[in-house]
């Protein structure tokens, strides 16, 4: 979401006659985009900062925008104690750049917009067109969380849910379709929990599938608690909705869950992984996994790697608890981290097992690729399949933004390697 609310960033900075530089030196304007999820996000901030005062002592000093999720949460503090920044932008008030840049240039006091409008925030967006013309581009349809898990800063940072209608992101969509972008993916603190005006997600997925030239839909992060029959059902009747989700669990124990405030069980959870299979066989999984949360035992623990072992992800995204300020979990009695970090070991080395057995499962099936781009090399192409593996192929040919049938030759631990294969569509199948 950060990266897409960049690329809104640059198309608002834009419209005031700012440009990208990729050399730092040369930036008038140095805007520093957060997220708050991980600990040490803060340190981040200061470190960058230092930084600047390196490379521009002596210079000019270039105006100092902190935007995003560390902003909301930390705004004040960080205005007093760095004096080098100029203004903070909340993730719900980035629309405010014009004004804020505006008032900087009048010497006018440091500001802090830290506001939850959201409303305001996408009416000023949607009279400024989206300029991404990547083949694969994000597009948030739902901000902020209503779920209050014990252990994330979502809710005090991003706010309560808000979803955008159904219309304008029909045409936001449709505009990114025409920059050139073939595959969408729709985002959201819970993109699941998408709502408005009678309108669910796989209303929004069905209205989108209609724009001609749009090959590819995928939709992240969901929770367990919004997944919704017509939703289970959008996989068996959209094929352009990828077979891949992101479906964050946290933890295989009961106990821990309900700890965390997840209001769902591992059994909830899995019945609807099995549900999506049993209406489209080719899906796959992927999720997040919180180690050593408060109260986590070895039972607890062995659990999640049941659980692990049972889904079989293609992906996991592993972290050990990471208290956030502000947050009920922050004042829990903690998990040796000794302990967390040996249970951490195991459970990567479990979930990499799994990983390496599914790619080499791969090795001389045909996938279907979304090219994307030429690497640096100049001598290979990379793309995505449908369940979002990276895929590098040899060609001379510009691929860009073309679907191709590719066997897969080899792999490593990121990234699998093939070549175009010229099967007809009809006889691509997935692992």
């Amino acid at each position: 979401m950060n990266e897409y609310d960049s690329n809104r960033i640059y198309d608002i900075a834009k419209k005031i006659n700012y440009k990208k530089t990729k050399n730092i030196e040369h930036a008038d304007c140095y805007i520093l985009n957060t997220c708050h999820i991980r600990e040490k996000a803060t340190d981040k901030v200061y470190h960058d900062i230092g930084r600047l005062k390196k490379i521009f002592k002596g210079k000019k000093k270039p105006i100092v925008i902190i935007t995003g999720c560390v902003a909301q949460a930390e705004g004040d503090i960080l205005l007093k104690n760095e004096k080098y920044i100029d203004a903070i932008l909340g993730p719900q008030s980035y629309h405010l750049l014009y004004e804020t840049l505006s008032n900087i240039e009048k010497k006018i006091n440091k500001l802090n917009f830290t506001e939850f409008d959201v409303n305001e925030k996408f009416d000023n967006l949607n009279s400024i067109k989206n300029s991404c013309n990547d083949v694969s581009s994000f597009l948030t349809v739902q901000e902020g969380c209503n779920k209050f898990c014990k252990f994330c800063v979502v809710p005090y940072t991003r706010g309560p849910e808000f979803s955008r209608s159904i219309d304008e992101l029909f045409n936001e969509c449709n505009d990114l379709v025409k920059n050139g972008v073939k595959e969408i993916t729709l985002l959201g603190q819970n993109v699941n929990a998408y709502y408005h005006q009678g309108n669910k997600l796989s209303k929004l997925i069905e209205k989108i599938s209609s724009i001609k030239k749009l090959e590819r839909i995928r939709y992240t992060t969901s929770h367990p608690l919004d997944f919704t029959e017509d939703l289970i059902e959008a996989h068996k009747n959209f094929k352009k909705l990828m077979p891949h989700i992101h479906l964050p669990i946290q933890s295989g124990s009961d106990k821990i869950l309900k700890q965390m405030n997840r209001k769902h069980t591992t059994k909830e959870y899995l019945d609807i992984i099995y549900k999506l299979k049993k209406n489209n066989s080719e899906i796959k999984f992927s999720s997040d996994f919180i180690i050593g949360y408060p109260g986590e035992t070895d039972k607890d623990f062995e659990e999640t790697l049941k659980l692990l072992n049972e889904v079989k992800y293609i992906n996991s995204y592993s972290f050990i608890f990471s208290p956030r300020p502000g947050t009920p979990s922050a004042n829990m009695a903690k998990v040796d981290y000794n302990v967390a970090k040996e249970r951490l070991v195991i459970f990567q080395r479990i979930a990499e097992e799994i990983k390496i057995n599914y790619r080499k499962s791969l090795f001389n099936k045909i996938g279907s690729v979304l090219f994307e781009n030429r690497m640096k090399n100049n001598l290979d192409f990379f793309g995505r399949d449908q369940f979002s593996n990276s895929i590098v192929v040899k060609t001379n040919k510009n691929l860009k933004g073309k679907i191709k049938s590719v066997k897969i030759t080899g792999g490593n631990q990121n990234t699998l390697f093939g070549e175009i294969d010229d099967v007809p569509e009809k006889e691509i199948f997935a692992a």
